[in-house]
């Protein structure tokens, strides 16, 4: 085989092949073999026929259809590990010259990953907020948790914020009853904006057997742009009385044993949920460093097509479409950066990991995580989750190795969260 290289792009390689039909002797044998098989010739046992006689009764085009669509595949290979690339997408190939007894000529065109250097991983530095526990916060927190064990007093006196207001909802539309908007024994937290636009506004101060109503236009759903009035009638109204913030509420209310130490339990957990918040802007900014420091390029054929496969019904304007265009450009990116970093350090996926993604990503789909394994499976996409788990891992590699400071210039240690690392 004689093969002649052309590098058209960063990104995408042709090769003009010619083969001598020395070369293609075990794909002849193959072609007579098969078509043998397929034929009914007289006076030949199936599978028998003499390759002369399938060139008479068949025809020669017919083997030499069979020869080249064998070979070309078999030569491609060969080029495609010959020359250490890796094909992004499948070829498109051109039979240009047959020369029967002589030679076969054809042209090959792929999109292959490019070449390019990755950034050391220490020379990556971002910034995150600190973590800090805000005692009012704290407080804020301790005081839902009474509210959660608060009881509800019935008063004598208006409704204010926080209250609970028993009410008869009456509503029409356009001037005409309508049920959407109406209800009885409604029971409704005066200031937390789950009714009708305005009504809150005009409930505070109502008192029992008062009505009060609201007015306004719709503008989304089955009346947009219509008028609505409701009618709310409070037919009682009741306060949250919070039990004694003392140790024995503490009991009550936890594992532990004085308000002290439940204060501090709960400042614990909000720390570990703004360390965990801290990780993940982290790992955000630090993906975003290592994307802009690597100079890679994207096939345009790869973009293109995904952009024709996308739009291939007509639908969206040019904003959303160079929108689409360059969240493309930037998947492709990050696939080709964050493989190689996998490949640099070996990051190697394992059963656990796996199962662990399952558990995570079922739901973003709906299913049991055992359910999304059966779908990949019979999808044959096995492939894709194991390499979404090679990629973050990737990415934690990175993230271990770059420096993470706080806007106070406190350096972060994130090696509880950055994951189980190249082996």
């Amino acid at each position: 085989m004689k093969a002649d290289k052309e590098v058209l792009t960063p990104t995408r390689i042709k090769f003009t092949v010619e083969v001598p039909f020395d070369e293609l002797k075990p794909d002849f044998q193959t072609a007579y073999r098969e078509i043998a098989k397929q034929v009914n010739i007289p006076g030949f046992r199936k599978g028998k026929v003499p390759p002369s006689i399938i060139d008479q009764r068949v025809g020669r085009a017919a083997v030499m259809e069979e020869v080249v669509n064998a070979a070309i595949p078999r030569f491609y290979t060969q080029l495609i590990q010959e020359h250490s690339l890796q094909p992004f997408a499948s070829p498109e190939v051109e039979l240009t010259e047959l020369k029967d007894g002589k030679s076969i000529t054809f042209t090959i065109e792929v999109d292959v990953k490019p070449e390019f250097d990755l950034p050391d991983f220490a020379s990556i530095e971002v910034s995150v907020d600190p973590v800090t526990i805000d005692e009012k916060f704290v407080a804020e927190q301790f005081d839902l948790l009474r509210r959660r064990f608060a009881t509800m007093k019935v008063v004598e006196r208006s409704a204010a914020l926080e209250d609970l207001v028993i009410l008869d909802a009456k509503g029409t539309v356009d001037g005409e009853e309508s049920d959407d908007y109406s209800a009885t024994a409604l029971n409704y937290e005066l200031g937390t904006e789950g009714l009708v636009p305005g009504a809150d506004e005009v409930l505070v101060g109502i008192s029992v057997d008062q009505t009060r109503e609201v007015e306004f236009t719709t503008e989304e759903g089955p009346h947009q742009g219509k008028k609505v009035k409701v009618s709310f009638t409070c037919t009682g109204v009741r306060e949250r009385e919070l039990p004694e913030a003392n140790d024995e509420f503490a009991q009550m209310a936890s594992e532990f044993d004085t308000v002290k130490e439940l204060k501090a339990d709960l400042a614990e957990r909000i720390r570990k949920v703004q360390v965990a918040e801290q990780a993940i802007a982290a790992r955000e900014k630090v993906y975003d460093a290592l994307l802009e420091k690597t100079d890679v390029t994207v096939p345009d054929n790869i973009v293109e097509r995904d952009m024709n496969q996308h739009f291939a019904d007509g639908h969206g304007d040019d904003a959303y479409r160079e929108e689409y265009r360059e969240n493309a450009i930037k998947t492709l990116k990050s696939g080709l950066i964050l493989d190689k970093v996998a490949d640099q350090e070996n990051v190697q996926v394992n059963e656990m990991e796996l199962s662990q993604w399952l558990v995570q990503a079922a739901p973003r789909y709906g299913v049991t995580p055992e359910q999304l394994a059966d779908e990949l499976v019979k999808n044959d996409s096995l492939g894709f989750a194991l390499n979404e788990v090679r990629r973050g891992k990737a990415l934690s590699v990175v993230v271990e190795r770059a420096t993470v400071k706080t806007t106070d210039g406190e350096v972060v240690d994130l090696s509880e969260f950055t994951g189980a690392l190249a082996q």
